[in-house]
């Protein structure tokens, strides 16, 4: 007996040794403080906000099965007003609607590419505004793609056109691309890839969207912080059917089809089948998180060493985002049974969108989920599996040279690595780079970041100049590089 409360007294000792050590890291950190705001220019703010509401009111939604490249074409001569000297000087590609700009460089060094989709989800429902319409009101523009990411592909052709209305010359080629299939998982981006690839072009750097400059992204930090996306998660579509003899409602029999899906549901939300694990890109962000919160966040994301496995177990249930970036997920999104209320269906199915984590990939994943849903006769039909994408090293030269303009361009920034946890066109172009960084550089509130995808989406107006101003910075940060 005294052996074992040996035993747990060195444990205790230990424990209160490593605690002391955590305590110390803690107090002994450098605080900081994510204080940027952006203070643009009211004229500058004026015509890039007029130049993104023109944009927003040419509508450009994408389906999956009904691709229609006259419709973007029709987006393209909106872009050719708003834009001239990048039409005039540059040289354009059109691939079926997909855009790409080549703009000669002094060199032959590797090339950067800046890119991000022009299309658009559907507007569905009550809108303050009428989504396309390209308000501007309250400080903001409001519409359909106005933050998702119609913003950006102004501001890079603006960067462009400013750049060249002053006679500047790239040190290296720069390409500018833009995809119109992105929000419907399509293969335009991929064509443009294809092209570049049979051409010989290896950008240096590819900048995308996926992340950009988040306002208080994790609860108890505050700020705005720029969220630098290093990889994407795999995406997946996956249908779940059950099957019976049906029969009418009057004298329901045991585990009808619905049922055994909703158990199966219940069991899936209950109890995670998957893996939470800790990719060193998402402890990297944490640790850079931890000078910037109060004592307590700060004890934990500054001592990852320590409180790693509390973390996995607790990050999942107080916020999805976080837990989102530590294990594949599914989300059940649609459901079909009988047309009858008195009807037992013969066969009931439920959909589900899934997003691999690296760790625990997308056919594992897949094998897991089967292996579940079997438990309780349930099929599994794969409708759409991908991979999660190539890492970027967040110690090589180009996510350094994002992070040096990420400085210069927002002063009082937060920076960290992050995972991509949406699907992105930067996937296809791992074909012909190594550093395809997901960031876009526009400030997303919280308003911002509910409206993607749904009501009421806006961007404000004061944080165009920003973004304008990274692009130029980007495309300049080349003559003294490499």
């Amino acid at each position: 007996m005294k052996y074992v409360l040996y035993i747990i007294g060195a444990a205790a000792a230990v424990l209160i040794l490593l605690l002391l050590a955590a305590v110390l890291h803690t107090l002994l950190m450098k605080k900081k403080k994510a204080d940027y705001v952006p203070q643009p220019d009211p004229g500058r703010t004026e015509l890039y906000s007029k130049k993104l509401a023109e944009m927003v009111r040419c509508e450009t939604v994408s389906k999956r099965d009904e691709p229609d490249p006259e419709k973007f074409r029709r987006f393209h001569k909106v872009l050719e007003k708003l834009f001239p000297l990048v039409h005039q000087k540059l040289e354009k590609t059109d691939i079926d609607g997909n855009l790409l700009f080549k703009w000669k460089g002094r060199t032959d060094k590797a090339p950067i590419l800046i890119m991000s989709h022009q299309d658009v989800v559907p507007a569905d429902g009550e809108w303050r505004y009428p989504p396309f319409s390209g308000e501007i009101a309250e400080g903001k523009v409001w519409g359909r793609g106005t933050s998702d990411t119609k913003c950006t592909v102004m501001a890079f052709l603006q960067a462009a056109e400013e750049l060249l209305g002053e006679g500047y010359v790239p040190e290296c080629d720069v390409y500018i691309a833009s995809g119109c299939t992105e929000e419907v998982g399509g293969e335009g981006a991929s064509k443009l890839v294809g092209h570049l690839y049979e051409k010989g072009v290896r950008p240096f750097l590819v900048c995308d969207e996926g992340g950009g400059i988040i306002t208080d992204p994790i609860a108890g930090i505050k700020g705005n912080f720029a969220m630098v996306g290093v990889f994407e998660k795999g995406y997946g579509d996956v249908k779940f059917t059950a099957r019976s003899n049906g029969g009418h409602a009057s004298a329901p029999p045991k585990n009808t089809p619905i049922v055994r899906l909703s158990k199966f549901i219940a069991d899936v939300e209950k109890h995670n089948p998957f893996k939470v694990e800790f990719l060193p890109q998402v402890e990297a962000m944490f640790k850079r998180l931890a000078p910037y919160s109060g004592f307590g966040l700060r004890l934990v994301f500054g001592n990852m060493w320590l409180f790693k496995p509390l973390l996995k177990k607790v990050m999942p249930a107080i916020s999805a985002q976080g837990g989102a970036m530590l294990q594949t997920t599914i989300a059940f999104t649609m459901s079909e049974g009988s047309e009858g209320f008195n009807v037992i269906p013969q066969e009931a199915s439920v959909c589900a969108n899934m997003r691999f984590i690296p760790h625990q990939g997308t056919d594992e994943s897949l094998k897991v989920i089967a292996e579940r849903a079997a438990k309780f006769d349930v099929e599994t039909e794969i409708i759409y599996k991908g991979y999660p994408s190539n890492t970027v090293d967040i110690n090589g030269r180009a996510f350094k040279q994002v992070e040096e303009v990420i400085a210069e361009c927002f002063p009082g920034v937060g920076c960290s690595p992050y995972v991509a946890t949406g699907a992105t066109d930067a996937r296809f172009y791992e074909k012909i780079c190594d550093s395809c960084v997901r960031f876009a550089p526009v400030v997303y509130g919280p308003e911002q970041m509910k409206g993607m995808h749904g009501l009421n989406e806006n961007i404000e107006c004061n944080v165009l100049q920003g973004a304008v101003d990274f692009y130029k910075a980007l495309i300049k940060k080349q003559e003294n590089e490499r």
